[in-house]
């Protein structure tokens, strides 16, 4: 093995100490680092973000905080940093910080789908294809991992019910690094044990996320000079779908006024917007009948992002026909196509089918984490054929944004959530 390989195999020596103590004002916080025993030595964290960062895992061990008359999440409430060996059904090649944080920011979505069977694949600590439906957690696997084959490679599987065998033969289908579920079935866990490197995770707290989602935790955000800004963590103020806000503006005593969504556009709304809850800003999210149909994560500006989610959206919609058509990925389609006539063909008729389809976007509804400050996001929507959005509003321009919803036939409905869910 070369010395640019050995990195990644190399478990970090942890030179973190066992307890840490937080002090707010008059009220301490007594933190406990998490440590396994795995094949005869006490293991910490296996490396942080980058496999030269020395890290350590603390869980909140004694204390509960209460600032302003609210109480935050308090010892004994812990989910990832509770993980013991009991849990670590198999521990693969160790997890390390991004594994860890993956499946947690899973968590932190899931605690807003409790209602359905849900599935999750994340990547970088972002969601790249979400699902929940009635028909159980296989089949909301199998349409999150179609929403996006690409980033899904090498991702986190994290679902909300007890995993089956259906799922696990999907999971041991692809290359994954980590999956967690509140409970495995015996023959599903048999079959996912097969792939040595799995780190395999039971967090039978995920069935109580709902009792989390209305309770903050301390939020702490480390500046590079050492400094800290603490702040309470996002709570979703829409947890269900009449918590949406008619979207409505005033401009020079001219009122406007979007139309409400429909019961599907109001469930899909409501689906997408708890996935934004996990999703780095400035981001915008298209979804249907419960299945993401493009994320655009990190944009600067709002219709750049608009504009990264659909180009995305061809890309995956493309890759899917080209994987189910010919067994192969859209790229290496394309790397066939160079110097091969018939190939070069399929492509160019995969592509012909995509700009058709608008890349599976038609039908979708979109949320996003902040508001349109121009219409011009909300047109590039509307050209995708959306069908309803959601928005925190507040803009100087709701007029204008109301009125682009407004102007499309058929028309496009439209809410406000009341709140912004910035996530950097």
């Amino acid at each position: 093995m070369s010395d640019l390989k050995k990195m990644y195999h190399t478990l970090q020596q942890d030179p973190f100490p066992a307890d840490m103590k937080l002090t707010l004002g008059d009220q301490e916080l007594v933190f406990r680092k998490r440590t396994w025993e795995i094949d005869g030595e006490t293991k910490g964290l296996r490396y942080g973000e980058n496999p030269d960062q020395p890290a350590a895992l603390y869980e909140l061990a004694e204390g509960q905080l209460e600032v302003g008359g609210v109480k935050f999440i308090g010892a004994g409430q812990g989910l990832v940093s509770a993980l013991t060996e009991e849990h670590m059904l198999q521990a693969g090649k160790h997890p390390g910080k991004t594994n860890l944080t993956d499946v947690d920011n899973a968590l932190n979505i899931l605690q807003y789908l409790s209602a359905k069977p849900a599935a999750l694949i994340l990547k970088h600590n972002n969601p790249c294809g979400a699902a929940w439906t009635d028909e159980g957690v296989a089949v909301a696997l199998k349409r999150a991992f179609e929403a996006d084959r690409i980033a899904a490679f090498g991702g986190a599987v994290v679902v909300n019910r007890k995993l089956d065998l259906e799922t696990a033969e999907l999971i041991n289908s692809v290359y994954f690094e980590v999956v967690a579920a509140p409970e495995f079935d015996a023959d599903a866990l048999a079959v996912l044990k097969k792939k040595k490197n799995l780190r395999i995770l039971e967090i039978p707290g995920i069935t109580e996320l709902e009792t989390l989602s209305t309770t903050p935790f301390l939020d702490i955000k480390s500046l590079s000079d050492g400094g800290m800004v603490l702040q309470f963590s996002f709570r979703n103020a829409i947890l269900s779908a009449d918590d949406f806000i008619p979207a409505e503006a005033e401009k020079d005593g001219n009122a406007f006024v979007a139309r409400a969504p429909s019961k599907q556009e109001a469930d899909d709304l409501l689906f997408a917007w708890a996935v934004e809850a996990g999703v780095t800003s400035n981001s915008v999210i298209f979804a249907r009948d419960g299945v993401t149909t493009a994320i655009g994560t990190g944009e600067q500006d709002r219709v750049g992002c608009v504009l990264l989610a659909v180009t995305k959206a061809y890309i995956k919609y493309a890759d899917l026909l080209a994987s189910k058509e010919l067994g192969m990925s859209l790229f290496e389609l394309k790397l066939k196509a160079i110097k091969d006539p018939e190939m070069k063909a399929k492509l160019a008729d995969i592509d012909k089918r995509t700009e058709e389809a608008r890349g599976g976007l038609p039908g979708s509804v979109v949320v996003s984490d902040g508001f349109f400050p121009f219409r011009d996001g909300v047109d590039l929507c509307i050209d995708q054929g959306v069908t309803a959005i959601a928005q925190p509003g507040g803009s100087i321009r709701d007029h204008e944004v109301i009125q682009a919803v407004n102007e499309a036939e058929p028309q496009v409905a439209m809410v406000f959530t009341g709140q912004r869910s910035f996530k950097h």
